[in-house]
């Protein structure tokens, strides 16, 4: 059985996306993670060294979406997803939701968003 970490509308701002203009004027971007893992220890522990750091991981996400450019939220979501997994070996599973509520589509949206999970 995995309990589950989440966290909800990491916020960063942006250059990803297709088009010229979305690399040149950027956007914000919003990531939702749900983190599958054992936390009985730090259920009983209650000391920090038996979870995760929610911080730290909210820290990578931002770096990641203010870092260097992808062409789509896939990629973008598929790397978040990837250095969250190989840092904490103690996560079973891993969902990386990256919201780009301005994707430029011809349709009015409130919301394009993508998951991820490994």
């Amino acid at each position: 059985m995995s309990d589950v970490i989440s966290i909800k509308g990491i916020h960063g701002f942006g250059y990803h996306g297709v088009f010229d203009h979305e690399a040149k004027n950027g956007q914000d971007f919003y990531v939702d993670l749900e983190i599958a893992l054992d936390l009985s220890k730090a259920s009983t522990s209650d000391d920090l060294k038996d979870t995760i750091d929610y911080g730290a991981l909210a820290d990578l996400v931002v770096e990641e979406i203010t870092g260097a450019r992808v062409q789509l939220i896939e990629k973008l979501a598929g790397r978040i997803a990837d250095r969250i997994k190989a840092s904490h070996q103690q996560i079973e599973r891993v969902s990386v939701t990256v919201h780009k509520p301005k994707a430029p589509v011809s349709a009015e949206v409130a919301d394009i968003a993508v998951t991820i999970s490994r």
